[in-house]
């Protein structure tokens, strides 16, 4: 599968962008990042953190997993701009997640088939499956030694609910006011509205299967 063959989703990011009437220093404003960055983001020039992928969907009212199927009508959308070639980034591999709004994967996915998703900080996602029309993340979830959710160090918080089982390494939550420690085979669920980040302060991967379950926005 190659990430470039689609288009990449900071153009759905923009779609969704305008279709609501939000103007890009709005947007900035509403994450709390620069214009700049908004804007590198769309034009697939720039990778978010897993926390600002979260806010960038917070703020425009629409789920992770809409930016993986397409944002509304395409045939209603603004065009699509074409991003500068950045192979592997964020953007692309989203894109490739979106390649087709109906498209099941599975029921079987080896491990040569997984859908990579490589964010800021040392985070990867592997799609481990997709049912059509479910609002649902099915990821092998890796942070590599010092990776974190958010580069800046914030907590992040976004609609829907999470579940997640750590097969190796150690990974550090900090969940409102307290904070845990995860090793292999210790289990995490919570509102993803209550304020979290995760990091790993160890030196080997942090590696765990996560579903993320989205509510759907309108």
């Amino acid at each position: 599968m190659s990430p470039a063959a689609v288009p990449p989703v900071g153009a759905r990011i923009r779609q969704a962008r305008l279709a609501k009437g939000v103007s890009l220093r709005s947007l900035a404003r509403e994450v709390g990042v620069s214009a700049s960055l908004v804007s590198q983001i769309e034009t697939g020039k720039s990778q978010p953190s897993v926390s600002t992928l979260y806010a960038i969907t917070t703020a425009l009212s629409i789920s992770v997993e809409a930016l993986f199927d397409g944002y509304g009508d395409e045939a209603a959308a603004p065009p699509v701009v074409a991003a500068a070639a950045a192979p592997a980034t964020v953007l692309h591999a989203l894109a490739a997640f979106a390649a087709d709004p109906g498209r099941r994967i599975g029921p079987l996915v080896t491990p040569g088939e997984r859908e990579l998703l490589e964010l800021d900080s040392g985070v990867v996602w592997e799609r481990l499956g997709h049912v059509p029309g479910s609002d649902v993340d099915f990821l092998l979830v890796t942070y590599r030694p010092g990776g974190s959710s958010s580069s800046s160090g914030g907590l992040m918080r976004h609609t829907g609910t999470e579940y997640g089982y750590v097969t190796s390494g150690e990974l550090v939550l900090t969940l409102g006011f307290d904070e845990y420690t995860l090793g292999p085979g210790d289990a995490v669920c919570f509102e993803s509205t209550t304020p979290h980040r995760y990091r790993n302060d160890g030196t080997e991967p942090a590696v765990g299967v996560w579903f993320v379950f989205s509510q759907s926005v309108q």
